[in-house]
């Protein structure tokens, strides 16, 4: 739930902002991008921090080679594009790419959840929540991406 959290007090904050007189936040459009931004470094911060990155490793599913390794990668992905998406030049590519990580992370996800594991001492996000949750993040993405 905090990823979600994130990403609507960043777009609001950065909407805020943008209505008292911040030009380069002036419209939904580019308040998405900060949201969603700002949800990404906060989930790029789980891949390297103590039991967090411990539950993200133990997500990846079994068949999967070095999941250590997997973990670090996405972590990076996330941050490189929250940085992307702070860029206009950046942001749609920025946006697709991330949504493009966003599906190829959620078999974890599902993976995550049939194993019945724990993120930060509580249980992962029950499947269909975290279903509903995924469509919201990828739409924002896509909205982003091939918004005006």
């Amino acid at each position: 739930m905090a990823p979600l959290i994130a990403l609507i007090v960043g777009t609001a904050l950065a909407r805020i902002v943008g209505l008292a007189g911040i030009s380069a936040l002036d419209g939904w459009h580019p308040a998405l991008r900060v949201g969603l931004a700002v949800m990404f470094t906060l989930t790029a911060v789980a891949h390297f921090v103590g039991q967090r990155r411990a539950d993200l490793i133990a997500m990846v599913p079994p068949r999967l080679p070095r999941p250590d390794l997997l973990v670090t990668v996405t972590g990076v992905l996330e941050l490189a594009g929250a940085v992307g998406l702070l860029v206009p030049a950046t942001a749609r590519v920025a946006a697709a790419g991330l949504g493009l990580l966003m599906l190829a992370m959620f078999p974890a996800n599902v993976s995550a959840a049939r194993r019945e594991l724990t993120l930060a001492g509580r249980p992962v996000t029950p499947l269909a929540q975290r279903t509903a949750l995924q469509i919201v993040f990828v739409a924002t993405a896509a909205a982003i991406s091939f918004g005006p």
